[in-house]
């Protein structure tokens, strides 16, 4: 999965799975456009993409999760609950402020 910490005011952590970089997803009037300038960041494991969603938590970051192993990295690191996952063209994400 790829990891880009945007940092701002709030820093912004955007998460995807790899092969989705680039790609754009509709269903019906919602798009998910996974944008390389977004979520184009560094290529790391799922252990470290947790820990990383642990320290930025405390850090009061907001979070762009797009696929199926970010997402379950996701809830692994306890940031997200299954109740907080949409889907478009049947792939999953969350949005998350804290």
């Amino acid at each position: 999965m790829l990891v880009n910490i945007i940092k701002t005011y709030r820093d912004v952590v955007a998460i995807c799975d790899t092969e989705l970089l680039g790609k754009i997803f509709e269903e019906g009037k919602f798009q998910l456009d996974v944008k390389n300038t977004f979520y184009g960041g560094e290529e790391t494991s799922e252990e470290k993409a947790i820990e990383i969603m642990k320290d930025m938590v405390m850090e009061d970051a907001t979070f762009n999760i797009v696929g199926e192993k970010s997402v379950q990295a996701a809830i692994k690191a306890g940031i997200v609950n299954e109740n907080a996952i949409g889907k478009i063209a049947g792939i999953p994400f969350t949005l998350i402020l804290i």
